[in-house]
């Protein structure tokens, strides 16, 4: 072993670890920072969703003149990872931070994990070109950036270095990147806690025992949250196919679907459906939802991305998923914020495909001692969500994928 040589690797990948962890952890504290900070000027000012329209506008002319290169988001940074062609340009950073800070104080419905994500893999992507790195350490770099996006933005560095390697588990990853991965998160979320950023904190103050009629709801419920799930990506696919296929420019998709936003907001009267819906979150946990809470969110998100507005999809699923499971408490005999921390969870499970990481989040968010209730809900998801998820550029394989291959020939052999 040449330990010279392993010494300047090692260094050099711990500063490069520092440097995203810094870079990326300080973008998503202005992020969150600034996006507060328009959330609470669009529920002060309500005539600002008139605006929505406008915003949309500018969010379109910008990517159509100036990011064209970057617009397919976190899909771009997939499809990079599995074949190198071209490093993630920056601009995809002030691109979708800009974008996201639009949507939000217009009151478009998304989220914040998307834009961290992308801010944190074309962040990281730069350093293949300083540090001269080649295809297999620029799949790592990648991974770095997905990790230290993910850990920031929501204040969980487990949760977050998993999911950047589950989300890329199938296109192969080897032993350097898991290390490293972690050691990324960590430095981000560090860097969210130096500038003093807080997180939403959520509790499960009540847990029952598990025995055997739990487990039958616990799975039962999963399932009911995977097939949320399902309905989720599916619905934000087809509203991008169907602005995709009427209106060919597009800048003018976003300011058609905020035009509809804006008017179907004025007549409903009520702003619990945009944005982020942290409050909206944290009541699920005390007191059950209307039974159509999470379907009106199902539409407004997938509305609002399918328009081309920018932010993520997370948040989104946590607000589905959170007010699925609290308005199944009067009906389950559960907890009602074990059933809400459940379904946050676990319909992020099956719209990833990232059932060990949402485990992991769970626990994070809501302490390790319902880990074995959010575990199950989380693996009953990912299997009842199908095939497709909210990224459409990841590889799903494993248990999932042979089992729908098994249904497939199943439905071709009796048909």
């Amino acid at each position: 072993m040449n330990l010279p040589k392993t010494f300047h690797l090692s260094l050099q990948w711990l500063i490069i670890c520092a440097l995203i962890g810094l870079f990326s952890g300080s973008a998503s504290a202005f992020f969150l920072v600034a996006l507060e900070w328009v959330t609470q000027i669009r529920e002060h000012h309500a005539w600002i969703i008139w605006l929505l329209p406008i915003g949309g506008l500018i969010i379109g002319l910008l990517y159509h003149y100036y990011g064209a290169s970057v617009v397919k988001g976190n899909n771009l940074l997939l499809e990079e990872y599995e074949n190198p062609q071209q490093p993630i340009p920056f601009k995809m950073a002030p691109l979708v931070l800009i974008g996201t800070l639009i949507t939000h104080l217009g009151g478009g419905s998304a989220g914040r994990e998307g834009t961290a994500v992308q801010m944190g893999g074309a962040i990281a992507d730069q350093f293949s070109n300083w540090f001269q790195l080649d295809k297999n350490d620029r799949k790592t770099i990648l991974i770095l950036g997905i990790s230290a996006g993910f850990a920031s933005v929501f204040g969980t560095p487990l949760a977050g270095a998993l999911f950047a390697l589950e989300v890329m588990y199938f296109s192969k990853i080897n032993l350097k990147s898991v290390i490293l991965s972690f050691a990324v998160a960590y430095a981000a979320y560090y860097t969210v806690e130096f500038w003093q950023v807080q997180h939403t904190h959520y509790s499960i103050a009540t847990l029952p025992e598990m025995n055997g009629i739990h487990l039958l709801w616990t799975i039962g419920v999963g399932i009911l949250f995977g097939l949320a799930a399902l309905l989720f990506s599916r619905t934000t696919h087809f509203w991008s196919r169907l602005f995709s296929r009427h209106i060919p420019y597009s800048p003018i998709r976003p300011l058609i679907g905020g035009t509809v936003l804006a008017v179907i907001l004025f007549f409903i009267g009520t702003t619990k459906y945009i944005g982020l819906g942290v409050p909206e979150i944290v009541k699920a946990f005390s007191t059950p939802n209307e039974s159509y809470d999470f379907l009106l969110k199902i539409l407004f998100t997938g509305f609002t991305l399918g328009a081309g507005f920018k932010g993520g999809e997370v948040t989104p699923l946590f607000f589905v998923g959170a007010t699925l499971g609290s308005a199944l408490s009067v009906i389950v005999p559960l907890p009602i914020a074990l059933l809400a921390g459940m379904g946050f969870v676990a319909v992020f499970s099956g719209a990833t495909h990232t059932p060990i990481a949402c485990t992991v989040m769970g626990m994070e968010l809501f302490g390790i001692e319902g880990g074995i209730f959010i575990g199950i809900a989380c693996l009953s998801a990912y299997f009842a969500s199908g095939s497709i998820g909210i990224y459409h550029s990841q590889i799903v394989k494993g248990p999932k994928y042979h089992l729908y291959q098994k249904i497939n020939r199943f439905r071709l052999d009796l048909f």
